[in-house]
C-alpha cells in the first residue's frame, strides 16, 4: 500500500491575477516542499524568461518574481495515492481535490486561470466542476510531455502575456 500524499500550500500575493494549475506535486517537489522540484521540469524555466527573472536565482525569489507579476501557483489534487510521480499514476479513487470554491471566494482579483497539462484540466473538470473564470490547458512542462521546448514556451508565452 502506498500512502497517501498530500499536496502543497498555494503560492500567492495580494492582487493577483492568474492561477497556474497543477495536478500533484512531483515526489521531488514534495520532499523539497517547493513546487516543481525536478530541475528538468520546465516550469521555472518557461516563467523565467517570459516573467523575466533569474532561473537560477533561489526558490524564495523566483517564487516572488511570480507573486509580484500577480501570478499565483496551486494544484488541483490536495491528495492522492500515487506511485513516482506521473501523473497517469495517481489512482483515481484516491483523488480529493482543493477547495477551489472558497479559494476563489477569498481571492476575487483571480481573473483566469491556466492548467499545466493535460491531467491538471481534466481532474479540475472532473472534481470541482467548470472554472467560473477564463481558463485554457498549456502544455505541461513535466519532463514527460516530450512537445518541444520551444513550443511549450510560445504557448505559455502567449497564455501568460498581461
Amino acid at each position: 500500500m502506498t500512502d497517501v500524499l498530500l499536496g502543497l500550500p498555494p503560492l500567492i500575493g495580494p492582487g493577483a491575477r492568474l492561477l497556474i494549475c497543477g495536478n500533484m506535486p512531483s515526489v521531488m517537489s514534495l520532499a523539497s516542499g517547493e513546487y516543481y522540484g525536478n530541475p528538468r521540469n520546465a516550469f521555472w524555466r518557461i516563467t523565467a524568461e517570459v516573467v523575466g527573472f533569474d532561473v537560477a536565482a533561489a526558490y524564495p525569489a523566483r517564487v516572488a518574481a511570480l507573486l509580484d507579476h500577480g501570478i499565483a501557483v496551486w494544484d488541483v489534487l490536495r491528495s492522492c495515492v500515487r506511485q513516482g510521480s506521473l501523473d497517469s499514476a495517481v489512482r483515481p479513487e484516491s483523488m480529493v481535490p482543493n477547495d477551489f470554491a472558497t479559494f476563489l471566494d477569498r481571492h476575487p482579483t483571480i481573473e483566469r486561470m491556466v492548467f499545466n497539462g493535460a491531467a491538471a484540466e481534466t481532474n479540475y473538470r472532473r472534481l470541482v466542476g467548470t472554472p467560473d473564470i477564463p481558463a485554457q490547458r498549456l502544455p505541461s512542462t513535466s519532463p514527460a510531455q516530450t512537445m518541444r521546448y520551444a513550443d511549450k514556451l510560445a504557448a505559455w508565452r502567449t497564455a501568460l502575456a498581461d
